[in-house]
């Protein structure tokens, strides 16, 4: 895939790039207020609800709508499909974000956040928080490895370039394999807790539902972010590739189905589905919008051939997704009532803010998407050389 460098943007700066900042810069003074005053002055945690919000969304929520970079890189550089070559790098660059923001978020919710690096030499390997923190800290390493050739190109540094290049593959394998091992890891912390989750969201098989749905809500996350970063950054979108993403989705939230369903009934909790009220209903609408509406809308051609549709259809996947999340960790958590802060909802703001901006910063200015748009692009991938078409990039030479 060819890649050049994007024109010299001489747009000025829109309105849009300095409410991020704004937001951004907001969160981060409240992040700064929230480590000096403590989590009691500022948060509605208790001793009995330990986790709120930032972890919910900021970790739970984000780590897996970031699995589409595994997901996508496997997909080019493993099972070398090298036509989605075109939405990796945007899609990596978003798994790098969401990944850097849940680390951010983990050191904001800690009580002591200076004694992080505890983890690093004080070993407990039978908590399933202490692989968790590992295989994030290396698969944050290893996407920003993956995405450094975006720097590198800009600033024509030819020997880290080349280098980079060298272990790609490796980088990509070693990513689905962490990968793996964290997103399974969160279901197991609340495998740990049955007196906690309630039995419509409990299962001894949440380490494979989390993996699983994470890997839909992943594929979900990769068509949206194209379909906005289209309109909202002015490049082209292409909805016959994104329809190929799509394509995927509904077998993937398929065997999430009969795996979520099936155990159900099999643990005998089955009767809870109609029998406990407002979680029943919470149930059932997590399982209409995150897995039965999507998977019959996206196995329609015609969906997938309209942006706006597979783009409605996808974005119920990832809504779906932080509704199944909330459930297990928040709303059918039994730790007492919680609401949380308007701290934490600024802070949580802030950071959605801050991986927008840093994402519209690199676009703007570095070959996050330019690269698709050269004509040579679809006979270097029909040619089957994706490292062909990546070096002929004039820069490089």
């Amino acid at each position: 895939m060819a890649t050049t460098l994007p024109k010299k943007n001489t747009q000025p700066i829109g309105a849009g790039t300095i409410g991020m900042a704004f937001f951004a810069l907001l969160g981060l003074i409240l992040v700064v207020y929230r480590w000096t005053v403590g989590l009691g002055a500022t948060t509605a945690l208790t001793d009995a609800r330990g986790w709120g919000i930032w972890i919910s969304f900021d970790v739970l929520c984000g780590i897996a709508l970031a699995a589409g970079a595994f997901s996508i890189a496997g997909i080019v550089y493993v099972l070398h499909l090298k036509e989605f070559y075109p939405i990796l790098r945007p899609t990596v660059l978003t798994g790098f974000l969401g990944y850097a923001l849940a680390a951010f978020a983990i050191m904001v919710d800690l009580g002591f956040p200076q004694r992080i690096y505890y983890m690093i030499f004080n070993w407990n390997v039978h908590s399933p928080l202490f692989e968790v923190g590992w295989c994030v800290m290396i698969y944050a390493t290893v996407l920003a490895l993956e995405i450094s050739p975006i720097v590198f190109e800009r600033f024509n540094m030819k020997a880290p370039l080349k280098i980079i290049r060298s272990i790609t593959i490796p980088l990509v394998i070693l990513g689905i394999v962490l990968s793996t091992m964290h997103q399974s890891s969160l279901g197991t912390l609340f495998v740990l807790m049955p007196h906690r989750v309630h039995p419509l969201w409990y299962s001894g098989i949440l380490p494979i539902l989390f993996f699983v749905s994470a890997i839909a809500a992943g594929l979900g996350m990769v068509i949206v972010e194209s379909t906005l970063t289209g309109f909202g950054l002015n490049h082209k979108t292409d909805t016959k590739l994104l329809g190929k993403v799509a394509k995927i989705i509904p077998f993937v939230l398929g065997l999430y189905l009969v795996l979520k369903l099936g155990d159900l009934f099999i643990s005998g909790d089955g009767a809870y589905i109609f029998s406990s009220g407002n979680l029943s209903f919470l149930f059932w609408a997590e399982v209409l919008i995150n897995i039965i509406i999507p998977m019959v809308l996206l196995s329609i051609p015609s969906v997938r051939r309209k942006p706006m549709q597979m783009f409605a259809a996808a974005l119920l996947v990832v809504v779906g997704l932080l509704m199944n999340r909330f459930n297990i960790s928040l709303v059918a958590f039994s730790a007492g009532a919680y609401m949380p802060s308007w701290l934490e909802l600024f802070v949580t703001i802030g950071m959605i803010a801050i991986g927008a901006l840093v994402f519209t910063l690199a676009a703007r200015y570095l070959a996050v998407f330019s690269h698709t748009t050269e004509e040579k692009t679809k006979s270097s991938i029909s040619d089957g050389s994706l490292k062909e078409a990546v070096s002929s990039n004039p820069s490089n030479k």
